[in-house]
């Protein structure tokens, strides 16, 4: 029975080889798609879900009610040691700094030195975290001050193999501070799935002496730090996020703003946003718009599947009415169209498979990420059942509208479609074209939007400025070294800042009291000539000048800090135990999803780790060639690592650069495959009305009243596709845009430019099957099969 049906199936392709292809080419493309974006999918869900302790491992933040709401914050750096003694039903609790708190060591030993991303963590960090410690025991390595854990790489580079670099010693340098450590352990290389990237781990017992947090600090303070917890199994989550919550507020009965928020460590790469103190997005909302672009772009292959296969129905009629004359029943029949769809959809996936390989590294490219197509359980039972659904919905209506004709009407070689019948077709038309149309409204929107990114003033000029960290002896010696950079040809000024210039390591900002109120505010610790060097403007007042060196508590504040503090005559008033001495316009120092933030500039020359250089136009290269210089005689065995502060700010737009290029080859597909639909359709209607056209031909009519003929209804359906979409890509839009706090305004023309370039393309598909159809021989449109 099944050898039968397999080849009746095969005879079937063989008899419809133009629609076998069709349904092929559209299925596979759909499928390749889906698949592409399920490879994505799963890896974005996979981030920091690989470590052991998974389900029981938590991220401790906090929650602080200010004027702007509940904005959500790193914790206290001794939290993570009180809750280890306050919560039994924890078993293992680490401190550790935020990945981008510092930006970058140098690392010294046996004449080689290195730059590494390091950080500091609590001894039980290895307890926690699934990192691959390769040697050392993970409750020790961390347990002295003095200790330090190297990647493999970093032990390679500095001590030529893992083994030897255990019972070293290494010097570490950050800005002016350095320290001698041991080498207690090595561990492997970090998977790309971990949000969390180093070369190397130092004690957090260190860095509290370091910064002189001794015994009378209070654990409940404020804090940008990572606190991480390990429950005991069996312990009942629900009830230790109660407890957590109400805990600060027990232990500090006056302040009641404040309060603990407990989330899966594993949830934070995808929820990493929040609102009024709960996740509420993040990486997540691109999860589920390219989870709902794979479901769209397969329910439009299995559309054209649908379309195809009704309108050949008719080249069907007699084989489907002997079957049932000769006692076929309907659900053998159904079976049987099911089954085609089914197998059609395996061969489909074989070229699908090899369309992803072939496509991958592109995508790659695209996304930033390094997916590969390896066979693994997941993929295979996930491609095989995206297959299997998709076969089963691209048959189903073919299969059980052909099954139920009646075997009298299909004999006579009439195809009496019901209204029902004819609108679901055309229903479906409209249904991809409404997402063609979305899709390409999408493309305008987000091109426009990048394009205003790019031409907006940012209150400050990011072109032809390099930065680079000041290691070694450069950030020992911030001022000394920066005058030698302004001395060098081609440097029309330079300045230095603790941390990177755009965005902020202190999130939300640090809460300031004022008169009763807590208002969120970003810091900055800069040199002298940073505003100068990057075109900051002052509204009043005065920078930051060598001649009032010995005024130690001076700062500058942007218009939205005095905005928000009511200040009037701001200049000379005093602010947290600093004097205000200038006022500085707003610029952009975050991305323009945010609106500017209150921001304070601190005076403070020797606490240089960036270096910021504007260079002379048309002598940049030859510039950082002498910068190059300049770098390895302050600091011997290093090589200058530059970025552009251009490059910086792009960076921030990444994702709405991956998403509007992703837009355009999925509105292209959308479009290919939409366009095999209006073939269908158009193949349909050239189908059933074929003695018709022939007589018309006989009587004299043109090829273009033909073609006019069959194109008046279908491009009524893509008008009406075009008037669906409009309202629907408009909200979709909409919402986008409303992630950035400066943005376009939605004009007209996004949305007629789409409709105008699917009404374009659908006439195209159009007229090519109509005036195929017209220029058939009447004596073949009117013979009988």
């Amino acid at each position: 029975m099944l050898q039968y049906s397999l080849l009746l199936i095969y005879r079937n392709f063989q008899r419809f080889k133009a629609t076998f292809f069709i349904n092929l080419i559209g299925l596979s493309v759909g499928l390749a798609g889906a698949l592409t974006i399920y490879l994505w999918v799963y890896d974005e869900w996979s981030f920091d879900r690989y470590h052991a302790t998974t389900g029981r491992l938590f991220q401790v933040l906090e929650n602080q009610r200010t004027a702007e709401g509940i904005n959500t914050y790193g914790t206290a750096p001794l939290l993570a040691e009180a809750l280890a003694k306050e919560m039994p039903e924890i078993q293992y609790a680490a401190a550790a700094t935020p990945p981008d708190f510092f930006p970058g060591f140098t690392l010294v030993a046996k004449g080689k030195t290195v730059r590494a991303d390091a950080k500091f963590a609590g001894k039980d960090f290895f307890h926690i975290f699934s990192y691959n410690l390769q040697r050392g025991d993970a409750g020790q390595v961390l347990a002295n001050k003095t200790a330090a854990v190297l990647s493999q790489e970093m032990a390679v580079a500095l001590f030529g193999t893992a083994a030897n670099a255990v019972g070293k010693t290494v010097e570490w340098h950050l800005a002016d501070l350095k320290q001698t450590v041991v080498v207690t352990g090595v561990f492997g290389p970090i998977p790309a799935n971990s949000t969390d990237q180093f070369d190397c781990v130092l004690s957090f017992d260190a860095f509290k002496d370091i910064m002189k947090m001794g015994e009378s600090m209070n654990w409940a303070q404020d804090g940008p730090f990572n606190t991480f917890v390990v429950l005991h199994e069996g312990a009942d989550e629900a009830q230790f996020q109660t407890k957590m919550s109400g805990l600060l507020q027990r232990k500090l009965a006056t302040n009641k703003e404040r309060a603990l928020l407990v989330q899966p460590y594993a949830d934070k790469y995808l929820y990493g946003e929040y609102t009024n103190g709960v996740p509420s997005g993040g990486r997540i909302e691109y999860v589920r718009l390219f989870s709902a672009i794979a479901v769209f772009i397969l329910v439009i292959a299995c559309i054209n599947f649908m379309n195809l296969a009704t309108a050949k129905a008719s080249r069907r009629l007699k084989e489907i009415g002997v079957k049932k004359t000769l006692g076929a029943g309907r659900f053998s029949l159904a079976a049987h169209f099911l089954a085609e769809s089914v197998l059609m959809s395996f061969i489909a996936l074989i070229l699908a498979l090899a369309l992803v390989d072939l496509l991958l590294p592109q995508f790659n490219d695209i996304t930033g990420k390094q997916l590969a197509l390896v066979f693994k359980p997941h993929l295979v039972l996930s491609a095989l059942g995206i297959t299997l659904i998709t076969g089963l919905l691209a048959g189903s209506y073919p299969a059980f509208y052909l099954s139920g004709l009646r075997p009298v009407e299909v004999l006579k070689g009439q195809l009496a479609g019901s209204v029902a019948d004819l609108w679901t077709r055309k229903g479906l038309v409209v249904f991809q074209f409404m997402l063609s149309v979305l899709f390409i409204v999408c493309v305008f929107v987000i091109q426009r939007q990048l394009a205003f990114v790019q031409s907006k003033d940012l209150g400050y000029d990011r072109t032809g400025v390099v930065a680079f960290e000041a290691g070694g002896k450069a950030a020992q010696q911030p001022e000394a070294f920066l005058a030698e950079v302004k001395r060098l040809p081609g440097v029309v000024n330079a300045a230095g800042k603790l941390g990177s210039f755009i965005g902020t390591y202190d999130g939300a900002g640090i809460p300031l009291e004022w008169q009763g109120r807590k208002i969120p505010v970003h810091h900055m610790g800069v040199s002298f000539d940073l505003l100068e060097t990057l075109s900051i403007a002052l509204k009043e007042g005065r920078s930051f000048s060598p001649q009032f060196r010995t005024d130690s508590v001076q700062i500058i504040v942007n218009e939205a800090l005095v905005a928000s503090l009511g200040l009037e005559n701001p200049v000379g008033q005093m602010l947290d135990k600093r004097r205000i001495v200038g006022v500085a316009k707003d610029f952009h120092f975050q991305s323009l999803h945010e609106k500017v933030k209150p921001l304070i500039f601190r005076l403070e020359p020797k606490a240089t780790t960036t270096i910021l250089v504007r260079l002379a136009p048309g002598r940049e290269q030859e510039t950082i060639a002498q910068l190059r210089q300049l770098y390895a005689a302050f600091n011997p065995g290093q090589t200058l690592t530059y970025h552009f502060l251009d490059g910086d700010y792009q960076a921030q737009y990444a994702a709405e650069r991956r998403v509007g290029v992703l837009a355009q080859y999925f509105a292209g597909l959308a479009i290919l495959i939409s366009c095999l639909g209006l073939f269908g359709l158009t193949a349909f209607t050239a189908e059933r009305r074929r003695k018709e056209i022939g007589i018309r031909k006989v009587l004299g009519a043109s090829e273009f009243s033909i073609v006019y003929l069959l194109s008046s209804d279908l491009t009524k359906l893509v008008g009406v596709a075009i008037l669906l979409a409009m309202p629907v890509s408009y909200v979709v839009v909409k919402q986008w845009l409303e992630s950035f706090e400066y943005r376009i305004a939605l004009e007209v023309w996004y949305f007629l430019g789409a409709g105008l370039v699917a009404v374009t393309v659908a006439w195209l598909t159009i007229s090519t099957q109509a005036l195929q159809a017209a220029r058939l021989n009447p004596t073949q449109s009117l013979r009988d099969e």
